[in-house]
């Protein structure tokens, strides 16, 4: 009998190890797609790079030359907040001479077969079944790919393996390597492990008679321990040491700066507090919901109620503890991060992986369970009609899952950018090192990582989170603002003597109103309305002088010499 067969072959009694590899080979096969498909997207182009990777690895170029970027603000801040173990891991491939922007690109496909691996391993320990795990694993590559954390290359992207690992190392109480993950992940993102010291809390306590009760294992307290005790030397540098950029912007000064609303380069509050506490990007629980399929595994609590809890024999093998877990420890975390806001960085670092991977494993639970069911009751009955349904359900439900990326278009966020002016890009780098580029168009983001050459202020690098940084920077823009349109020329000399600017960069639509209104420098109102009161007066003394001191041109983009700007011209 087909259904008899199907079901033996899915989900066995007792699971050989060649069937417990062949799903793990499938996972990691599918994994290893997506991956290509991510490094097609990443050498599609010379100049491409992660969107986020333009903040978090265009300073490690250092590493090559450290005479880069000499005394950079930008690059030293960027550089003070990259946690010890990320900075020291591109500093190692580094030292061997693989370019840190290469190295960013090779990463997400080896991340993403290790977030694999170990997520198939915990998988099996929630539901002893391979074809659980296969379904964990198809989730979680939805998952990874259509978010662009792992392919940014970031700290975040180290996080993703780092934490299935630990979730299966604790399921398996292996002390050693749990101890080791809590220290890596320290070293790679340590604002997660507050939510593994959040889950070693709950080893000295059982859930015992419908009660919540403390373990008579000694064992887990030694082992909840040596976690928490690791977790806290971990982390105890990143709270002893204070740099230049410090302290943390405090809740009523985020509240002043336009930075922080919408419009702003870092929007949190927002007006609707549905919105800001269930999906806004930065402050909700929610961000994103990707894949939709994760929805799948909110009927997990219901397959539990006692109707059907009956009637799925497989539900007694399931051991979903730890999801509720995880949970209880991410919305703990996601409300102490509000309570205590900036100081922990952003509530939803807390609960949108750790939500969403609960989800996943929670789905994968649902659908082994549901397709047990179904094979059951094929075997079972004798109506056509409820034996044709079965087979469909089976069927929509298996193609609906293998086909997610065909029609969730577009399914791969990996966020790759390509720079729109290599002609720039090549200018520049032919300049000395310590050249200083001012411009207020958003495309000059770009120059640090493709011509390896400071810029003054950049939308990419407006980042609102630390006075020492955001305060000085805010003055550096609200200074080329003004300078850039002022109708007296003394105020543009001042500021490019002040900076010791080498090269001012337009556009053809620098000074149109319109860029005033639509690009990232509106965070800056006083300054932008001075700027269109001037607009409406005159022509700015940087416009008048653009024919005359223009050096380069690329597309839509004009680079002016800044010694030419100081000449006087009548």
């Amino acid at each position: 009998m087909l259904a008899k067969r199907l079901h033996t072959w899915l989900i066995p009694a007792h699971p050989s190890v060649s069937q417990t590899r062949f799903w793990l080979s499938l996972s990691l096969t599918f994994a290893a797609l997506f991956g290509i498909l991510g490094l097609q997207k990443a050498f599609a182009n010379f100049y491409i790079v992660q969107d986020d990777a333009r903040q978090h690895i265009f300073w490690m170029q250092r590493f090559l030359d450290p005479q880069l970027f000499p005394d950079d603000w930008i690059a030293d801040y960027f550089q003070s907040v990259a946690p010890w173990g990320y900075s020291g891991f591109y500093r190692v491939f580094a030292a061997i001479g693989i370019d840190p922007l290469l190295l960013s690109k090779l990463l997400p496909p080896l991340l993403g077969l290790i977030a694999t691996y170990y997520g198939f391993r915990l998988a099996l320990q929630l539901l002893p079944v391979p074809l659980t795990g296969f379904l964990a694993c198809l989730l979680l590559n939805y998952l990874f790919w259509s978010q662009d954390d792992l392919a940014s290359a970031t700290p975040r992207a180290f996080m993703l393996p780092i934490f299935l690992a630990f979730l299966h190392f604790l399921l398996k109480r292996s002390l050693l390597a749990c101890l080791i993950l809590i220290a890596l992940e320290g070293l790679f993102y340590p604002q997660f492990v507050f939510v593994f010291a959040g889950l070693l809390l709950w080893l000295p306590l059982r859930w015992q008679s419908g009660q919540l009760r403390l373990s008579e294992n000694r064992w887990d307290y030694w082992f909840c321990g040596a976690g928490l005790l690791v977790a806290f030397l971990v982390l105890l540098p990143y709270a002893l040491v204070t740099t230049q950029f410090d302290p943390v912007v405090s809740v009523a000064e985020a509240k002043q700066l336009p930075d922080f609303y919408v419009g702003g380069r870092n929007p949190f509050f927002y007006p609707d507090p549905l919105y800001f506490w269930l999906v806004s990007f930065r402050g909700g629980l929610f961000p994103t919901f990707k894949p939709f399929l994760l929805a799948i595994g909110f009927l997990l609590p219901l397959l539990y109620l006692k109707p059907l809890r009956n009637r799925l024999p497989l539900l007694r093998q399931t051991k979903p503890l730890m999801l509720l877990q995880i949970t209880i420890v991410a919305l703990g975390l996601f409300m102490m991060a509000h309570l205590l806001l900036f100081r922990l960085h952003l509530p939803s670092r807390y609960s949108a992986y750790t939500l969403r991977i609960v989800l996943v494993y929670a789905a994968a639970i649902v659908l082994t369970v549901a397709f047990d069911g179904l094979l059951h009751g094929l075997q079972r009955s004798r109506q056509i009609g409820i034996k044709a349904i079965a087979w469909a359900l089976i069927g929509v439900t298996t193609v609906t899952l293998l086909l997610y990326p065909s029609y969730a278009y577009p399914f791969m966020k990996v966020n790759y950018k390509t720079g729109p002016n290599p002609q720039l890009y090549q200018f520049f780098a032919q300049q000395p090192k310590d050249t200083i580029i001012a411009s207020l168009v958003q495309d000059i983001d770009f120059v640090p990582t493709f011509a390896k050459r400071p810029i003054l202020v950049g939308r990419e690098y407006a980042i609102p989170y630390h006075d020492g940084y955001i305060t000085p920077f805010r003055q550096r823009a609200n200074d080329l603002i003004r300078a850039q349109y002022s109708l007296d020329r003394a105020a543009l000399t001042d500021v490019i003597r002040t900076y010791g600017i080498d090269f001012w960069v337009v556009s053809r639509d620098s000074f149109r109103p319109e860029f005033l209104k639509n690009t990232w420098i509106r965070q800056y109102p006083e300054a932008i309305e001075q700027a269109v009161a001037n607009l409406q007066q005159g022509t700015p003394a940087l416009a008048r002088q653009r024919q005359r001191c223009t050096v380069q041109r690329d597309g839509n983009l004009i680079v002016l010499d800044a010694t030419c700007l100081l000449r006087d011209s009548r």
